[in-house]
């Protein structure tokens, strides 16, 4: 049998770029048909982050959201068509459906903790109808414990400017052992400080109120914390309760996506990125993970910076897209990453 190389340009087993494959010899029709299934199910949950989790001990009526992140790295848009749950104690649903190449969604999956209780599970599955049809399978599990009240459910900051300070109170309420107690308030976030006052015990009701203070130098971006309430329960001596908000930074980036245009071969081009803040703020540092964009930081402290982007196209056409992380003394989050995208022509006659 005489071994041959068939060169296969993908556009229609998986989305994505223009990859090239190599398979020899007989295989080829059975690589073919196995390629096509695994390609058609893998491409969809290579996106995401996670794809199970574990919410394990919750009191009744707290709060219990997980997002499950995806990211389309696809040249191609990402269309989701539908998200539904195996059970009705975890509701589900699409924060963003329509990606372009390098955008983010979430999955947002809310537990029912108000209406079940007990050890439950789910399966959340989500389907893609473009740029091709596939379903990815979520799992979530969590205990509900019947005896513990959260009101309200969480701890939350709603949104604020960065710089201000704020704080929220809650009632944690216990019905059961009369010897119930909540010895300690554990939380990893600097910025989050936490005092507990008992505020009524009668027979097996014990209630407690929690009170919780954002400091002044919470950090820009998305506040997704837990402080953990540490009893003395054996049985379940930890008990989580959700901290949540938004720290504004004022921060605009425009462009918020940067076209470089159509480029031919061997050729540069530059365009401007303008970063605009409520206060003087540095940049420590501007990256991209594709070499062939350059990215130019000023330096200093100011309240509007003006970054010089360089693409320096390479022989081969193609559709290019990659993103440029921005670190600034503002915080990890304030500036949100940019995405650059370039169409490199052919060569000219």
């Amino acid at each position: 049998m005489h071994t041959f190389r068939l060169h296969l340009w993908s556009r229609r087993t998986t989305p994505g770029t223009r990859l090239a494959r190599t398979i020899t010899g007989a295989a080829v029709l059975a690589s073919l048909v196995v390629s096509a299934r695994a390609g058609a199910q893998e491409w969809a949950n290579k996106m995401f982050e996670a794809r199970s989790h574990d919410f394990g001990v919750v009191a009744r009526g707290a709060e219990a959201e997980f997002r499950f992140v995806f990211t389309n790295l696809y040249v191609e848009d990402l269309h989701v068509g539908g998200v539904r749950s195996s059970c009705g104690c975890a509701t589900p649903s699409v924060a963003k459906r329509t990606l372009k190449t390098f955008e983010t969604g979430e999955v947002v999956a809310v537990v029912n903790t108000r209406e079940f209780q007990g050890p439950r599970t789910a399966t959340l599955t989500v389907v893609f109808d473009q740029p091709y049809y596939a379903e990815v399978q979520l799992q979530i599990a969590v205990n509900i414990r019947g005896d513990v009240v959260l009101d309200p459910g969480s701890v939350d900051f709603g949104t604020l400017e960065q710089g201000i300070s704020a704080e929220r109170r809650i009632a944690v309420k216990h019905a059961g052992r009369p010897d119930w107690r909540i010895a300690d308030v554990k939380s990893t976030a600097a910025y989050l400080e936490a005092q507990l006052r008992q505020t009524a015990r009668s027979g097996g009701q014990v209630e407690y109120e929690l009170q919780v203070a954002l400091r002044a130098n919470a950090p820009a971006g998305y506040l997704q914390d837990q402080l953990v309430l540490l009893t003395n329960d054996p049985r379940a001596p930890e008990i989580p309760v959700c901290v949540h908000g938004r720290v504004m930074a004022d921060v605009t980036v425009t462009p918020a996506s940067l076209f470089m245009g159509q480029v031919e071969p061997g050729t540069q081009v530059t365009r401007q990125v303008i970063i605009r803040a409520r206060k003087a703020f540095r940049i420590l540092e501007a990256t991209c993970h594709d070499t062939r964009f350059r990215v130019n930081a000023p330096e200093g402290s100011r309240s509007l910076h003006r970054l010089a982007v360089t693409f320096t196209a390479d022989a081969q056409p193609s559709s290019v897209a990659s993103k440029i992380k921005i670190q600034t003394d503002l915080g990890a989050d304030a500036v949100p990453e940019i995405v650059a995208t370039a169409e490199i022509t052919a060569p000219a006659g």
